[in-house]
């Protein structure tokens, strides 16, 4: 399985992906979930993946060797809505290509974030499902998951806004992912990130968050120990909810 998620802020974009794959509990690889598209000064596509591995590493494969050539591609797009539909087009070829010699039960979906800016066009994000068609994040929902997404939603849900600044929903999405590695072992370590600021149509080289982190070790232990002593500091239970008289709050 896999996690990834994407924002998009008023001051721009931040993806953070997971690299862990597994096909059982003795097959489990580390593999790449966010990849980047883009001519510096002129537009930036960033694409998160999740699903089959086989089909999303066709994809990608697909859209970087069609870069340049005469048909359509993600240099060439007008906007980003089209680079969408283009990553969109590009996943349902590849699925009827393979889904013919295979077999009829052989799952093949895989899903796409994909986010950016194209010249003076605006920062988007959308998130493609497995049968090619996508939605876009909005101010209201300034954020889009992937894969095991119900563990590290709350805290996105409680402390993200569309006015959030980039280096608050880094943190936020940091947190989400030690929220959901605790409780999946199929979302794992290291972590790949990359922050745009909107509007500056550069290609972030982004950066690879490793076990051993320090900003990432510190965060996690200040993170637990907050909700240690937040959870002590709550009032007890009033002694009706446990059967006894109705009673004020201990």
């Amino acid at each position: 399985m896999t996690y990834c998620v994407a924002m998009h802020l008023a001051d721009g974009l931040v993806f953070v992906s997971d690299s862990r794959t597994n096909a059982g509990i003795d097959k489990i690889s580390t593999f790449r979930k966010l990849f980047t598209f883009g001519v510096p000064g002129e537009r930036l596509i960033v694409l998160q993946t999740a699903g089959n591995l086989a089909t999303s590493q066709s994809v990608i494969k697909l859209l970087q060797q069609r870069l340049g050539g005469e048909r359509a591609n993600l240099h060439q797009v007008a906007t980003l809505y089209d680079a969408t539909a283009l990553v969109a087009e590009t996943l349902r070829e590849v699925v009827a290509r393979d889904a013919a010699p295979l077999a009829a039960d052989t799952d093949l979906t895989c899903s796409f974030l994909v986010g950016g800016q194209i010249a003076d066009g605006p920062t988007e994000l959308y998130s493609i499902y497995p049968q090619g068609n996508f939605i876009q994040a909005t101010e209201d929902t300034p954020f889009l998951q992937l894969g095991e997404s119900k563990y590290g939603r709350s805290i996105l849900v409680r402390n993200l806004a569309y006015g959030s600044g980039l280096e608050e929903a880094l943190r936020c999405a940091l947190l989400s992912f030690d929220s959901t590695i605790r409780s999946n072992l199929s979302v794992s370590m290291p972590l790949d990130l990359l922050v745009y600021r909107r509007d500056s149509l550069e290609i972030p080289s982004g950066y690879r968050v490793s076990e051993d982190d320090p900003y990432f070790a510190s965060i996690r232990r200040q993170w637990a120990t907050g909700l240690k002593a937040l959870f002590d500091q709550l009032p007890q239970v009033p002694t009706v909810y446990s059967g006894g008289p109705a009673t004020e709050w201990l």
